[in-house]
């Protein structure tokens, strides 16, 4: 332990600076997107995210969007326990065989007008367990997908474009 605290006293400081990162995510950005949530529903918009048996990857990614950095409860969406409150299903995962009535009760739950948004690709075309004796395939075999948004796992700022890309495609149906 004594060694290790005097390697760590006798290390300097690195001397570089902090790389610059390409993310598109500004201050700008965040404006904008609370007031197109705000005209288009007037309030917050509430999603259920729903696991059909993915592997977590996506999963990680919407978690994200709830740290400091992207903070979306401060721009009007917010994810909800029950698929009763929820305006919009965030779907993950390949639709599995265990999953696929618990997706199907939570779809129904959800009240009208609701949008269907598939994260990733597995979610999106069944991704690398398209082909397993357990996955039916992706969502959209069972449930209407409004907005497909690819990658493995897609990033915050994918995932947060592609919600408000399914709030574009249907203003009408889910203005006050």
């Amino acid at each position: 332990m004594w060694q290790l605290l005097k390697r760590i006293a006798r290390t300097d400081i690195p001397a570089g600076s902090v790389p610059d990162t390409n993310d598109a995510w500004t201050t700008s950005h965040q404006q904008q997107i609370q007031r197109e949530i705000l005209d288009v529903l007037g309030r917050a918009l509430c999603i259920r995210q729903v696991d059909a048996g993915s592997c977590n990857g996506c999963e990680l990614e919407i978690h994200a969007l709830n740290n400091p950095y992207y903070n979306i409860e401060g721009l009007g969406i917010r994810f909800v326990a029950s698929p009763r409150h929820a305006d919009m299903l965030l779907v993950t995962g390949p639709l599995t065989l265990n999953m696929k009535e618990a997706v199907r009760r939570v779809w129904q739950a959800t009240p009208h007008p609701k949008l269907v948004v598939a994260a990733g690709d597995c979610a999106c075309t069944g991704g690398i367990f398209r082909d397993s004796y357990a996955v039916c395939g992706p969502p959209s075999n069972l449930l209407p997908v409004d907005v497909a948004i690819p990658g493995c796992p897609p990033s915050p700022f994918d995932l947060l474009t592609g919600i408000l890309t399914a709030l574009r495609s249907k203003p009408d149906a889910l203005a006050p």
